[in-house]
């Protein structure tokens, strides 16, 4: 079935200077639209590399970034134009915030678009909302904690309403509250038609959260697919170090007499559900 996609890699090669292994080796992939999309690699596969070409602040060497089906063009009003498109959030959100209140950062961005004052006033309070940020709108940034960082980080992005919003490593050093609050967001936007892509080490998370995986290693992308068809090949995984998650491991582990071959589930619940009635017919045999 054919797919439309948000962004795209064709060949592409980049190496930092001083360095003599790739950051990006060949890289073909594609991301489609309206996904929530899984980047998993460990540290130097090339995740926040993969995301600095997507936004136009690293330029191939070789190869071409597609974005909306058109390779990107790094004229200075079209790359502008493209930072509008597309959204980055870093991991550390010390390197994105920039003034001294929530409020006054999640503006900035809309101010530089020239939207009138009302219309800011509206965007910044529906995201702040969205993000649970409401009432921390006028607190000196440097009391937020770091999870309220990373969510005023991305309500800066949010407000500008691209179609697609990069992230690295958001649930990274995270309590279970907060990474529930930035979830709860990311849910919302992705509601609303936007395209998230997040890279991240958490498989757990990627196996319950994605609908599309994409699988780095030294610059190359080793496999794309979706979650059931990327964590059957636990030998693909394990060559390149990476474990498969929790309940996929657990389901695998079952006899097949049991699981029927079906594909692990997603989620705790959807385990329990489906585990309930097979033990209740292994023990009607017993």
């Amino acid at each position: 079935m054919d797919m439309e996609y948000s962004l795209a890699f064709d060949g592409v090669m980049f190496h930092y200077p001083d360095t003599k292994e790739l950051a990006l080796h060949e890289l073909t992939l594609s991301i489609p639209k309206g996904s929530k999309t899984a980047v998993l690699g460990h540290n130097g596969s090339g995740k926040s590399t993969l995301f600095l070409h997507a936004v136009g602040i690293l330029r191939p060497q070789s190869g071409k970034v597609l974005q909306g089906g058109k390779e990107l063009s790094y004229a200075k009003k079209e790359l502008a134009a493209l930072r509008r498109r597309v959204g980055l959030v870093f991991q550390d959100p010390e390197q994105q915030l920039i003034l001294s209140t929530p409020l006054e950062d999640v503006s900035f961005g809309l101010r530089g678009s020239g939207m009138d004052e009302p219309a800011i006033a509206g965007r910044c309070r529906e995201v702040m909302e969205l993000l649970n940020l409401a009432e921390l709108g006028h607190k000196p940034i440097h009391q937020l904690s770091l999870g309220q960082k990373k969510r005023t980080a991305l309500a800066g992005v949010m407000a500008m309403e691209p179609e697609l919003i990069l992230l690295d490593e958001p649930t990274s050093y995270l309590d279970p509250l907060s990474e529930l609050q930035m979830l709860k967001g990311l849910e919302a936007i992705h509601a609303k038609g936007t395209t998230v892509v997040m890279a991240t080490h958490d498989m757990d998370l990627a196996y319950r959260w994605a609908d599309w995986i994409i699988v780095l290693d030294h610059g190359m992308c080793r496999a794309e697919g979706t979650p059931e068809e990327i964590f059957a090949g636990r030998e693909k995984l394990e060559a390149i170090g990476l474990r498969l998650p929790l309940l996929a491991d657990l389901w695998y582990s079952l006899p097949a007499s049991l699981t029927g071959g079906q594909s692990a589930p997603r989620t705790a619940g959807e385990f329990k559900a489906r585990l309930h009635p097979l033990l209740k017919l292994e023990h009607s045999y017993l």
